[in-house]
């Protein structure tokens, strides 16, 4: 599971280094621009939620080692 999150927040980190090459900051909500920002805010999520799996599963092999 350790890698399975590691490898999907790499994923992630490279859309939104990908997607920021895509910015246009002089029409930012306009055509592509607009996508790319959609899609940053969507890996910026999906790695919240990665971060918050991992830490519960911490929690979880924590609490079955009581």
């Amino acid at each position: 599971m350790k890698i399975f999150t590691l490898v999907l927040t790499i994923v992630a980190i490279g859309l939104i280094i990908f997607n920021a090459t895509k910015l246009n900051f002089e029409a930012l909500f306009e055509g592509e621009s607009y996508t790319a920002i959609l899609t940053i805010i969507t890996a910026l999520c999906a790695i919240i939620l990665l971060q918050i799996l991992r830490i519960s599963k911490k929690i979880e092999k924590l609490n079955k080692q009581r």
